[in-house]
């Protein structure tokens, strides 16, 4: 069930808000919470029934390894530190069967010119996100710095249906409180409100600019076999927006959901386009995830070493960085994606402190937005070829021309042209035009307008914004466009 379907806008989410806050004003608060875990896991299991029963054993796996650590005695056979491991290598191998096997017997039989059959494993919807935050659960609790004794409150901890798919990864610490606090038990209308908002800002940016910008990018990097100078960029751009908006709206709607419980998931998403360097842009892209990394990856590399140095200090973040691609899918693709940023991140605190020149933030930020653009098109491609066609074209290697397919898709996309006849050069350079002021309006919204986050501090409920939500919501509903052929990006990871 995606969040941008008329099932989950007009039917689940409104059904589980009155029933739940029905069931809290009737004092049944533990059959609130049970309700609110079922209804997750049955939004869970619209995608595929069949994952249901894996991330319900993950769940009683990690709480029984959890509860173990939260004891504060040790036990004979089997220390805390083993459990955690035990508990840390069942997430990780839970993982790497289901998102990693095939990949490594693909690269184990090219290596080794073996035949060994591929699995062709489905990967189950969400257990990246899932298995990171149960993760962070087992040594938060290995730290004595998070308790649970009660399974119904775990679950609810890892199911909570707003951040289950696609994050952000939250900590137990996060969440629990904003359940057991009883002000939260009642409708807040103020949160209803803004939750409604800006769960209508992501449906919009989602529906109308991300999937707009989407039917670009396919077309460049799927159905185009040679991009000329034009088409490369407007391929390389569009997908790097789509993916902006496309996860910008996800946030959004996310965080949105979640305020009609009352509940303020943690910020994951913050103009990171604005960045005027790599190491800003890990700060404001996937906010969750870095800090997820930062923590229990880099730290525990970087506290590995005897003798701490700057040099290694820089292997841990490229490695991490790596990381990071890899745990965004199993594909060479992501991997170099992730290999950039490294270097990229290295590159930045290598200038800082060994030439101590700051950069006029024009040219910072130009520099970081072309190293992010470059980096998407690897991010975005299937295979190496795709990434190198996308390259090639936008280095000039095959001209400027504007080919008919991209000629008949801008033109289709454009809403006047069925009113404006024109052929040849004359079409050439109005689709152009149109192309280019469409990417203008992509930076300008990412880099004029204020984030979401701040409406969530700032709110006050006008009718200017009860009149965008009732826009939005109209727009979207006749919209005529397959919605279920539109999925989150993230989803897939």
């Amino acid at each position: 069930m995606l969040f941008n379907s008329y099932e989950f806008i007009f039917i689940f989410l409104p059904i589980t808000f009155f029933i739940y806050f029905y069931l809290n004003k009737k004092r049944l608060v533990r059959a609130s919470k049970g309700f609110l875990v079922v209804s997750s896991l049955f939004f869970y299991s619209w995608w595929n029934i069949i994952y249901l029963p894996l991330i319900l054993c993950s769940m009683l796996f990690n709480y029984l390894i959890g509860t173990l650590l939260t004891k504060d005695k040790e036990y004979k056979k089997v220390s805390k530190k083993k459990l955690l491991f035990i508990g840390i290598i069942g997430n990780v191998g839970l993982l790497g069967y289901f998102k990693y096997t095939d990949f490594f017997i693909e690269n184990i039989n090219l290596a080794l010119s073996l035949e060994i059959p591929m699995l062709n494993l489905a990967l189950p919807l969400a257990i990246s996100f899932f298995t990171f935050q149960q993760i962070a659960y087992l040594v938060d609790s290995y730290r004595g710095e998070t308790k649970e004794y009660d399974f119904l409150n775990y679950a609810l901890f890892v199911t909570f249906f707003p951040q289950l798919i696609a994050g952000p990864i939250v900590h137990h610490k996060e969440m629990m409180p904003q359940f057991a606090s009883k002000w939260n038990l009642v409708k807040s209308y103020k949160n209803i409100a803004l939750g409604i908002f800006i769960f209508s800002i992501g449906l919009f940016k989602k529906v109308v600019i991300a999937d707009t910008f989407a039917i670009w990018a396919t077309q460049g990097f799927d159905n185009t076999e040679i991009l000329t100078f034009f088409e490369a960029w407007a391929t390389s751009l569009s997908y790097t927006f789509q993916l902006y908006f496309d996860f910008s709206g996800y946030t959004d709607m996310a965080i949105g959901a979640a305020l009609l419980f009352n509940i303020k998931l943690p910020i994951n998403f913050n103009s990171p386009y604005k960045s005027t360097s790599l190491i800003q842009v890990w700060e404001r892209w996937h906010i969750t995830l870095s800090k997820f990394v930062n923590m229990y990856i880099f730290k525990p590399i970087v506290k590995s070493y005897k003798h701490y140095t700057f040099s290694k200090g820089m292997i841990a973040i490229f490695v991490s960085m790596v990381i990071i691609g890899l745990w965004h899918g199993a594909s060479w693709m992501f991997v170099f994606f992730g290999a950039i940023h490294g270097v990229g991140i290295v590159v930045n605190h290598i200038w800082k402190r060994k030439v101590k020149v700051k950069l006029h933030y024009i040219i910072g930020w130009f520099l970081t937005f072309n190293i992010i653009n470059i980096s998407m098109i690897f991010f975005r491609a299937k295979e190496w070829e795709d990434a190198v066609k996308v390259l090639k074209g936008m280095v000039g290697f095959n001209g400027a021309a504007i080919s008919t397919e991209f000629a008949n898709l801008i033109n289709w996309l454009n809403p006047l042209s069925a009113y404006i006849k024109l052929t040849g050069s004359e079409m050439n350079t109005f689709i152009s035009v149109y192309t280019f002021e469409m990417i203008i309006v992509g930076f300008i919204l990412v880099l004029l307008f204020e984030n979401s986050n701040k409406l969530r501090d700032t709110f006050n409920f006008e009718l200017s914004k009860t009149l965008f939500i009732i826009v939005t919501l109209v727009f979207f509903y006749f919209l005529n466009i397959d919605i279920n052929e539109s999925p989150f990006i993230y989803f897939n990871f």
